[in-house]
């Protein structure tokens, strides 16, 4: 499909019917976003896939958005709370692996990425983490686009409280952001058929000489 025709066809979906997202969609949208651009690759956050009716009902109750239960599944993107040494030491070896490089010869490398998360406090890099959280749900909108399945990212939600909920504490995470994917319910939606409101493009980029 054209991925700017994918674009204007979504909106925030205020109403979502009963129709489930299949597992394959699911995944693929999941795919998608582990596919996302991450800054040097390190990808410092996680996505909790929560699709359990009663669970979701509990993390709704804490929410300002009746998507969060309405929807099919609700992704939560939860962003490392601590970065360290071992989460770069895990990334070198993957990468070693994959790449089927020496991990020796990755060695300036993970100095240099060493530098740079022990030289920031952990909350200046749980920030960090969390705007890669954001690239990533920027990535899987766009892919569920283009699959015509509907989302809402969200952030009125008790991030503790989910937090408790999910168990994210004992995983070393903490919730970030929300995005709900499921199928519009065109005749309850108010918005279903309402034009997008942007700006123009003129106005929206300028070019520079």
């Amino acid at each position: 499909m054209n991925l700017t025709e994918s674009l204007k066809w979504r909106y925030a979906v205020k109403k979502y019917s009963d129709k489930k997202v299949t597992d394959v969609d699911l995944r693929a949208i999941l795919e998608a976003v582990n596919l996302s651009a991450s800054s040097a690759g390190i990808q410092p956050y996680r996505i909790i896939v929560v699709g359990n009716p009663e669970i979701r009902k509990k993390l709704s109750e804490e929410g300002y958005n009746p998507q969060i239960s309405e929807a099919s599944h609700l992704l939560v993107f939860a962003a490392i709370a601590n970065l360290s040494e071992t989460h770069i030491d895990e990334y070198m070896h993957r990468m070693s692996v994959i790449r089927g490089l020496p991990l020796e010869s990755l060695d300036n490398f993970r100095k240099i990425l060493v530098a740079n998360i022990t030289g920031r406090t952990q909350e200046e890099n749980f920030i960090w983490a969390s705007k890669q959280a954001y690239i990533g749900l920027g990535t899987g909108i766009a892919a569920a686009a283009e699959l015509r399945i509907d989302t809402t990212p969200m952030e009125g939600f008790n991030p503790d409280r989910f937090d408790e909920l999910l168990a994210l504490k004992e995983q070393g995470l903490k919730s970030v952001v929300l995005l709900a994917l499921g199928y519009r319910d065109a005749e309850k939606d108010p918005f279903v058929n309402a034009p997008k409101v942007r700006l123009a493009l003129e106005s929206f980029s300028k070019l520079t000489t």
